[in-house]
């Protein structure tokens, strides 16, 4: 960990006194001083299922458990199972008052007395899943949801990166076994999951993506961002020719090596029946799809998901750590739609529930 001076110090306390901010706090914290009192934050809070969120000055926890840590939020990722909590439609619905977000980018300022692996100062991103709280000024995760990254890393990419690459790699890599040769399709391919599926199968591993979106413009982002083929879905058309065609077309009539299937519902169905080659490997990652799903020719299905990633915690880790090591060589780029600040958390879950976004949606904290 760098040093710095006694008028360093001095300077970093005098200016978070005056800004309220929370460098001088982490120096006077770090692993002790339990009678310091916190200022409070800001948050943004559902306080009833289906209302705006609201913003709230909130007091901090006071005291870590042994391998908690507390961070400065920089920004923090939307995603689906976030919206579906404000709007009452989650499949476990917390206890209210509650702060959304999950996925986050930050500094440490507290460390708990257990934490071995970070330091005050570490930049880090996250995955805040057990006690959520991301869309705030700070928050309290375990130490074992952490990793650090680079300080040039900024905010906003950092919040973009663990929950969709880490689960894309976690379908296509570890389940799937992914190479050069397959051709992959994608449903839901301008979401933020879909995307990053897309991203690691062209950019990464180098293999032929046919997209498939809801719209025929993001069709077109996802085309101009290297996929082979991209098209909207028309649900309802039973079979749906668009898509086995495009499929058909650009594989010579054998169908796709690998679905990676973000959306389930139609698309997943219409998919299966008609775009898979025989023996062809199938990743679900729809979240709140548990439809049952016949699978003939031979097919292998995988659904992967980040939720019980302490049932095999040794390859969670090892997915994060190969997501940041391909940011680190530019390897893989997180395509953010649109940032939003904390104030206009609200603007954000209704522009990331619209058509008009593609890729992540991302609340700028700081």
């Amino acid at each position: 960990m760098a040093t710095c001076s006694i008028r360093t110090i001095s300077n970093l306390l005098i200016k978070s006194i005056s800004n309220k901010s929370v460098v001088g706090k982490s120096l006077l914290r770090k692993r002790g001083n339990p009678s310091y009192t916190f200022a409070s934050y800001r948050a943004a809070v559902l306080n009833k299922f289906g209302e705006p969120l609201v913003i709230e000055e909130r007091k901090p926890q006071s005291k870590l458990n042994d391998t908690e840590v507390r961070i400065d939020v920089g920004a923090c990722g939307i995603n689906s199972s976030d919206q579906f909590i404000c709007k009452g439609e989650h499949e476990s619905k917390p206890e209210l008052p509650f702060i959304p977000g999950y996925e986050i980018c930050g500094e440490v300022t507290e460390l708990g007395p257990a934490v071995k692996h970070l330091q005050v100062g570490d930049r880090v991103i996250g995955l805040n899943k057990d006690k959520y709280s991301g869309f705030a000024e700070e928050c309290v995760i375990s130490e074992k949801d952490l990793w650090v990254v680079p300080q040039s890393m900024e905010y906003q990419f950092g919040a973009s990166l663990i929950n969709t690459y880490g689960l894309a790699l976690l379908g296509l890599q570890e389940r799937a076994e992914i190479s050069k040769d397959d051709v992959v399709m994608v449903l839901g391919a301008a979401g933020g999951l879909g995307l990053a599926a897309v991203d690691l199968a062209i950019n990464a591993y180098e293999a032929k993506v046919l997209a498939v979106c809801d719209t025929e413009d993001n069709a077109a982002v996802v085309r101009d961002m290297g996929a082979w083929a991209a098209l909207g879905f028309v649900a309802g058309e039973t079979p749906n020719y668009r898509l086995s065609k495009t499929a058909m077309y650009y594989t010579d009539k054998k169908g796709v090596d690998i679905l990676f299937d973000t959306v389930g519902g139609d698309a997943l169905k219409e998919a299966l029946a008609h775009c898979v080659a025989p023996g062809g490997r199938v990743i679900t990652a729809a979240s709140r799809d548990h439809q049952s799903i016949t699978l003939t020719k031979g097919l292998k299905l995988f659904r992967v998901s980040l939720s019980n990633r302490t049932e095999d915690y040794d390859v969670y880790r090892e997915m994060g750590d190969d997501v940041i090591e391909l940011y680190d060589q530019r390897q893989i780029s997180p395509h953010i739609s649109a940032t939003f600040a904390l104030e206009q958390v609200n603007e954000a879950l209704e522009f990331f529930r619209s058509r008009n976004s593609v890729g992540k949606v991302v609340l700028k904290i700081k």
